[in-house]
């Protein structure tokens, strides 16, 4: 089984439901995040530059300046990566912006894959 948190709005790149990294990083550059807020996104971001790897690829095409439309999932044993992703998703509803968790066993076709992730591009009956 594979997990993904995201909010209502749409990804400008993807299409598809926007990921908490970008969701939090707005809130962050509009200035809505201050004080122990701000702490703990940043403690938060920290932890994932260290404990996550960025994926190398978000499309399948390999031709330059291809559309990125993967999405990321992360796998069912990275039990500490979902548990910080819950700790973003209350720092989201505390200034009223839903988070829905996805779950699915279909992510789509997989373009990068780690031992805690996948970046898929969603097939037509994946959850997004």
């Amino acid at each position: 089984m594979f997990t993904r948190s995201v909010i209502h709005k749409n990804d400008d790149d993807s299409g598809r439901r926007q990921g908490l990294f970008q969701a939090l990083a707005e809130l962050e550059s509009k200035g809505h995040l201050q004080g122990p807020q701000l702490d703990v996104y940043q403690e938060l971001r920290d932890w994932f530059r260290h404990h996550l790897k960025q994926p190398s690829r978000f499309a399948r095409a390999t031709r330059p300046h291809a559309k990125k439309v993967a999405l990321g999932w992360f796998k069912d044993a990275a039990v500490e990566h979902i548990r910080q992703m819950r700790r973003m998703a209350a720092l989201l509803v505390e200034h009223d912006v839903a988070v829905d968790v996805l779950q699915t066993k279909r992510p789509g076709y997989i373009v990068y894959e780690d031992e805690h992730q996948v970046a898929a591009e969603p097939f037509s009956d994946t959850p997004t």
